[in-house]
């Protein structure tokens, strides 16, 4: 008789079991990718083991997409600075890498679980569960299909969460949806409120937004088919994201690196749309020995270590400027403006 392999849902919660409580925790700065799929694993937890189970990740949140996400939809994660991991306690880490620093559990504790989707190297660590799938477009795929297999129907908020993560994974992405990514979107759409996300995805925007916007754009240097944009300060991370992703659009454009300090750090965001080179590898290239990354073939991002950024940050940017021409086989070194500034200034 063939053997039928578990459920990664029933290997989850098995693992789970042993413990007392549950701690989930996203990534710093989660967006509506590791909220919605966070979400997902704490109801599955309670329905299940009916244990103490909390979901945590460190802010801010300041995209306008993703405070009317929270504003709308409510979900129960606690944005913390800090948290004790005690030995009764597993901790399941979503949409991040265990190896990565970009979450609450760096350096202190082994996470029990690790559920993601992106590129990541092998950290050697002993983790009892890892479900880590980089074929698939969103951990909140994964999250559902979770929910889907234990026959736990989603209530409308989460199902419109679950949805609106996973389509924002999709945009920028350069390679066909996953079999998984597609069972997710049907299932879910049966449940969603389309009229909620609608209201998330045009979400009002500051006024600070469109200046941040210009001055960004105002930076912007391209060397034939790669784009650089340093700023000196920004107010917040989500704006290197969005300017990287509004620009890997332009056309004859391949790679681009936005970064900008914000805080004590210099934070990076990279795109690649050309086969062959993604963003990951390009990004490792530009912080070799000065600070570590994660993300996906198309998209990737993280920071340079405080010690490195509290350097002179244009001798800094020349070097991080270099390697990245060099990762992407630029030959030219002399960079055009994007958009002039006697363009940007001219009376209309």
């Amino acid at each position: 008789m063939a053997s039928h392999r578990p459920k990664r849902s029933d290997r989850l919660l098995h693992v789970l079991e042993e413990y007392q409580s549950i701690l989930i925790v996203a990534h710093n700065n989660p967006d509506p990718d590791a909220i919605a799929a966070g979400w997902a694993l704490l109801v599955l937890v309670k329905e299940h083991l009916r244990r103490p189970v909390r979901f945590v990740g460190r802010g801010p949140i300041l995209r306008a997409e993703n405070l009317q996400f929270l504003k709308l939809l409510q979900p129960p994660i606690e944005l913390i600075e800090d948290i004790e991991v005690g030995p009764h306690t597993a901790t399941v880490l979503i949409d991040c890498a265990a190896g990565s620093l970009n979450h609450l559990l760096a350096g202190k504790s082994n996470p029990v679980a690790v559920i993601d989707h992106h590129e990541s190297k092998c950290d050697g660590l002993r983790i009892p569960f890892r479900d880590i799938r980089p074929r698939i477009t969103a951990a909140a795929t994964i999250a559902a299909l979770y929910l889907r297999e234990q026959g736990h129907e989603p209530g409308p908020e989460m199902a419109t969460a679950l949805l609106y993560a996973i389509r924002t994974e999709m945009q920028g992405a350069h390679s066909a949806l996953s079999a998984p990514d597609h069972t997710a979107l049907r299932w879910l759409s049966g449940y969603a409120e389309f009229d909620v996300l609608s209201d998330i995805e045009n979400a009002p925007l500051p006024r600070h937004y469109y200046e941040e916007l210009l001055l960004a754009l105002n930076s912007v240097l391209v060397y034939a088919d790669s784009v650089l944009c340093f700023r000196p300060r920004i107010t917040g991370p989500e704006i290197l994201g969005e300017v990287a992703d509004l620009l890997i659009r332009g056309d004859g454009l391949n790679y681009v690196l936005c970064g900008g300090k914000h805080g004590g750090e210099f934070l990076l965001s990279a795109r690649s749309k050309r086969k062959g080179a993604d963003a990951v590898s390009l990004l490792r290239h530009v912080l070799r020995d000065l600070g570590h990354c994660g993300g996906h073939r198309h998209r990737a991002g993280d920071k340079i270590e405080a010690s490195v950024a509290a350097c002179d940050t244009e001798s800094l940017e020349r070097e991080l400027k270099t390697r990245w021409l060099d990762a992407c086989n630029a030959t030219r070194r002399r960079g055009q403006r994007l958009v002039g500034r006697k363009e940007i200034t001219r009376p209309g």
